[in-house]
């Protein structure tokens, strides 16, 4: 049998160079607890990893959204308790009116009194959010109501505000327009508002004499307003119900997908340290057996 020199030397060679990168490799895996750093180390894995990176980015968005939108109900919800609280004291100066013992001094003191609460309640629904914008602003305009000259209150601008994308394909309306507020109210006279009625009710305290008539539509009206706020808060309280759902179900599945990115991604140390000194081990022979075997003349190898 014929044997070549260079062929012992060339597999011997090529035997230890992949040893060599196989433990150049595991001890990379072990210092940075990354199996690997480029696609061609596993394209499979690599993909499935992209795809996992993307998913975290796309629900981190999302996150920041259900975050954004759980502030604007919790301003919304705080901020409508105190509108009720301004037409709860709106409904008890209107039965305090309607009081045949009272003079028109005391009246026109009532109607003072609830310009006041007037204004308060202008104020409420004007709040600005943490964006900087009206919090019960519509699709435009750049306050929920305006003030004319005249006193008379009107919605800035029209529309539904937008909603808030809160991830796949989901969204969420975080606000609600002054107009769903305080506006569409049923009264003797037809549809009105919150601020309408109130206004009506002091000028009619200002100009004097029976406000019986008076003090009812706008006890009425007041009530319905009261229940209108009510409404809005139940629907509040139950879009922040569904951002606590969702944000349950980001967290969870941020859970498994680092635990699928764990397993793709991180190096398994012990498992790399044991395969390491196998590899070492197998090296080290490696070369023990081919310096022996390059040390033989071609007689002793043959013999």
């Amino acid at each position: 049998m014929q044997i070549s020199t260079s062929q012992l030397y060339d597999r011997s060679t090529s035997l230890m160079q992949k040893l060599s990168q196989k433990a150049d490799s595991l001890q990379n895996q072990i210092s940075s607890t990354v199996k690997f750093t480029a696609p061609s180390d596993d394209v499979v894995a690599y993909q499935r990893l992209a795809g996992l990176k993307q998913g975290k980015a796309d629900d981190v968005a999302a996150g920041a959204n259900v975050t954004l939108a759980q502030s604007l109900l919790q301003q919304s919800d705080t901020t409508l308790t105190a509108i009720q609280n301004g037409l709860q004291n709106a409904a008890e100066l209107v039965l305090q009116a309607n009081n045949d013992t009272l003079t028109d001094a005391n009246r026109a003191t009532i109607a003072t009194q609830l310009t006041s609460v007037l204004d308060d309640l202008v104020s409420l629904a004007n709040t600005r959010d943490a964006r900087g914008q009206p919090l019960f602003g519509a699709a435009t305009g750049d306050s929920a109501v305006t003030v004319a000259t005249d006193g008379s209150v009107s919605f800035s601008g029209t529309g539904t505000p937008p909603a808030i994308p809160i991830g796949d394909g989901q969204e969420i309306a975080a606000t609600d327009s002054a107009a769903r507020v305080f506006g569409g109210i049923a009264t003797a006279s037809g549809t009105s508002d919150a601020f309408a009625i109130i206004s009506k009710f002091a000028a009619a305290l200002n100009a004097g004499g029976n406000v019986s008539a008076a003090a009812k539509e706008a006890g009425d009206g007041i009530n319905a307003a009261l229940t209108q706020v009510t409404s809005v808060q139940g629907s509040v309280g139950a879009r922040a119900a569904r951002l606590d759902m969702v944000s349950s179900q980001l967290t969870d599945t941020a859970t498994n997908r680092e635990i699928d990115r764990g397993a793709l991604e991180d190096t398994d140390v012990t498992a790399a340290l044991t395969e390491l000194q196998k590899t070492m081990t197998i090296l080290s022979a490696t070369q023990a057996s081919f310096t022996k075997l390059s040390q033989l003349s071609l007689f002793d190898y043959l013999r």
